[in-house]
C-alpha cells in the first residue's frame, strides 16, 4: 500500500512509541526491532525534509512518553529536551541516504544519535537509549563486545532485515541478519572476565519511604534514621554492606556531625566495611556528593566523590536565565565534581563505584573497572522521581554495566528499585518502591576486561561513520547503475537479482509486430508515459 503524507506521518509517530514500548517501565524487547523496520520503511525514498520530518515524529513519540521523568525537575526542561533530541533525530534521518544505501547507513545514523545524546549538552542525557528495553533480549549479549552503541545498532540492523523481508528483498535481509548472527557469534566468544577465586558478602540496605518526594520537602536527618535502623536487619560479620546515595546529609564534612559518629559506630557493631552515600555542604552554594568506605573499626578508609553530574538536579546550566522559568524545587546548590578514580579500596575488595546518574554513562564503569574494581556499586537515589521511569531503567543500566564489565553489580535506592545484577546481567532480589528491605547475597570478585571496557565507545563511533558513509557510496553507486539500464534490459534482470526489468515496465519492447513478417522483431515506438517510467527507472529505482 502507497504511504501518503498523512499515513507516512502516522506511521512515524507509531514508529516511536514502538520504540519506546520497547523500553522500561514496559520492556516489550521485540517491539525494539520492528520500531527500528518501521523506520526503515517511514525514511525509504523520501526527499531530506521528508525524511527529517519522520525523524521528528520518531522522536516525539519515543522521548515523549519515556522522558516524562523530567518534569520532577523542571517542566520546561522536560518540553526543551524532548524537543531537542527529537530534532537530533530528525538531523541524523535527514543525512541517512534515501535508496537502497540507507539499510546500510540507517544502523549507524542511530549509533551516532545515540552517542551524540549520550554526551551533550551538559554532559549528555543517555536514557531512553534503545539497547536498555534489549536488557532482558537475546542481543543483550553483545553489550560485552560494544557496549550500548553497538547493541543499539544491532538491534537496528535486526529490524533492517526483517523490513527487508517483508519488501521480499532477500539480499538485503540476508546481509543484515549475517551481521546479526556475527555479532551475536563475537559476543559468545568475546572475553568476558573472570573469576579471582575469591567472593563476598554485600548486603544492600534500603530504608524505604515515601516517592515523589524533594529534598525541600524531606527531614534528611529521618532519610537518615530510617537507615540505620533498616541496617539493624545487617548479619553481623557482613563483609560490605551498602547504603543509598545522599542518605546521609550534613551541612559540612560528615566526621564533625553525630551521623558520622554513628555511622562508625554501626560498622563497628556489625563488624562490617560500611558504604555509605554522603551529602557535604561546601558553603551556601556547593556541596559535595560522595561514597565514603568505613572499616570494621569505624574508620573512613576511602571517598570517592560523583564526577557525572545531573544537570538541572545536582548543578543549573545558565541559572540566572532557567531561575526565573523553573519551579521553586531547583536545587539552590550546585555539586562539586569529583576528580578521582571510580572506586573505593577496603580490604575486602577493590570497588567500582557509579553514584546514581553514572550509571547510565558507560565510562563511569569502565573506569572504576580499569583501575581493578573487582565488583560494581551503584548507590541511588530515585526518590524525588514519581512512577519508575527512572529506576525500572535504571535497573536495565545496572544490567548492562554488569554485562560490559563483566562485574557482578549491586544498585540500592532508599526508595527503590535496589537488586543483585549478575555479570551475565540476571536480576536477583529487586525490590519493590516504598518499602524497607535488607537483601544479601554471596557473590564472586573478577577480574579482567571484556572488549567494551578495554576499548570502549570509540571504535564504534567510528564503525557509525564508516557504515553511514558506506551507506551513501552504495547509494550513488547505484544511481549511477541505474544509468546502464539497457545493460540490465538485456541481461534480463535487475540490479536485486529479481525479474526481468522491461516486462515490469510492461514497455513490449522488442514484441513481435502483427502478421510476423517471418518472426522479425519490429521495434516499437515508445509513448510519453513510457519514456517517463524508463527515466524514473534510470535515475532511481528504490522500493518503497
Amino acid at each position: 500500500m502507497k504511504l501518503t503524507r498523512g499515513r507516512r506521518a502516522l506511521l512515524a509517530l507509531v514508529t516511536g512509541l514502538c520504540l519506546a514500548a520497547s523500553l522500561p517501565p514496559w520492556g516489550w524487547w521485540p517491539l525494539g526491532i520492528v520500531g527500528a523496520a518501521l523506520l526503515d520503511r517511514v525514511v525509504a525514498d523520501q526527499p531530506w525534509g521528508r525524511r527529517a520530518l519522520a525523524g521528528a515524529l520518531v522522536g516525539l513519540g519515543l522521548l515523549g512518553p519515556t522522558m516524562w521523568w523530567i518534569k520532577d525537575l523542571t517542566v520546561p526542561g522536560y518540553a526543551i529536551a524532548v524537543l531537542f533530541y527529537a530534532a537530533l533525530l530528525a538531523a541524523g534521518t535527514a543525512l541517512c541516504p534515501p535508496g537502497r544505501g540507507r539499510r546500510l547507513a540507517l544502523p549507524g545514523v542511530w549509533l551516532l544519535i545515540e552517542a551524540v545524546r549520550s554526551s551533550w549538552p551538559f554532559g549528555g542525557v543517555p536514557l531512553s537509549l534503545l539497547a536498555m528495553g534489549q536488557a532482558g533480549g537475546p542481543l543483550a549479549a553483545v553489550a560485552r563486545v560494544g557496549g550500548v552503541y553497538l547493541l543499539g545498532l544491532v538491534t537496528v540492523a535486526a529490524g533492517v532485515a526483517l523490513s527487508a523481508a517483508a519488501a521480499r528483498r532477500w539480499r538485503p535481509a540476508a546481509v543484515a541478519a549475517a551481521a546479526v548472527a556475527l555479532a551475536l557469534v563475537a559476543a559468545g566468544v568475546a572475553p568476558r572476565g573472570r573469576d579471582t577465586g575469591r567472593s563476598v558478602t554485600i548486603a544492600f540496605v534500603q530504608g524505604g519511604g515515601p516517592q515523589g518526594t524533594y529534598a525541600i520537602e524531606t527531614d534528611p536527618y529521618q532519610v537518615f534514621l530510617r537507615h540505620l535502623r533498616a541496617s539493624g536487619a545487617v548479619r553481623p560479620g557482613t563483609d560490605i554492606t551498602l547504603w543509598p546515595e545522599d542518605v546521609v546529609d550534613t551541612p559540612g564534612p560528615v566526621g564533625d556531625y553525630e551521623q558520622g559518629a554513628q555511622l562508625a559506630a554501626l560498622a563497628r557493631r556489625k563488624r562490617t566495611e560500611l558504604l555509605a552515600g554522603v551529602v557535604e555542604g561546601a558553603g551556601p552554594t556547593r556541596f559535595r556528593n560522595a561514597s565514603l568506605a568505613y572499616d570494621p573499626s569505624g574508620r573512613v578508609i576511602a571517598r570517592y566523590d560523583k564526577v557525572q553530574r545531573v544537570p538541572f538536579g545536582e548543578w543549573v546550566p545558565f541559572r540566572s536565565l532557567i531561575e526565573n522559568f523553573a519551579p521553586e524545587t531547583l536545587t539552590s546548590r550546585d555539586a562539586i565534581a569529583g576528580r578521582g578514580p571510580a572506586v573505593l579500596r577496603t580490604p575486602k575488595a577493590t570497588v567500582a563505584v557509579a553514584i546514581s546518574w553514572e550509571i547510565f554513562f558507560g565510562r563511569r564503569a569502565r573506569d572504576g573497572v580499569r583501575n581493578g574494581g573487582e565488583v560494581l556499586v551503584n548507590p541511588t537515589n530515585g526518590s524525588t522521581y514519581t512512577g519508575t521511569l527512572v529506576q525500572s531503567q535504571q535497573i536495565a543500566s545496572s544490567r548492562l554495566r554488569a554485562i560490559e564489565t563483566g562485574r557482578w553489580t549491586v544498585q540500592a535506592a532508599p526508595t527503590g528499585f535496589s537488586a543483585f545484577v549478575s555479570p551475565g546481567g540476571r536480576v536477583f532480589d529487586r525490590t519493590g518502591t516504598s518499602e524497607r528491605v535488607v537483601a544479601e547475597r554471596r557473590v564472586t570478585l573478577r577480574r579482567g576486561l571484556t572488549l567494551a571496557t578495554r576499548f570502549g565507545d570509540a571504535p564504534w563511533v567510528v564503525l557509525g561513520l564508516i557504515v553511514v558513509a558506506a551507506g551513501w557510496l552504495l547509494g550513488v553507486r547505484r544511481a549511477h547503475d541505474g544509468g546502464r539500464i539497457g545493460a540490465r534490459s538485456r541481461s534480463g534482470v535487475d540490479d536485486e537479482g529479481h525479474g526481468p526489468v522491461v516486462d515490469q515496465l510492461d514497455l513490449h519492447v522488442g514484441a513481435e509486430a502483427a502478421g510476423g513478417h517471418g518472426g522479425a522483431e519490429v521495434p516499437q515506438p515508445l509513448d510519453d508515459r513510457a519514456h517517463q517510467r524508463l527515466g524514473d527507472l534510470g535515475t532511481s529505482r528504490g522500493d518503497p
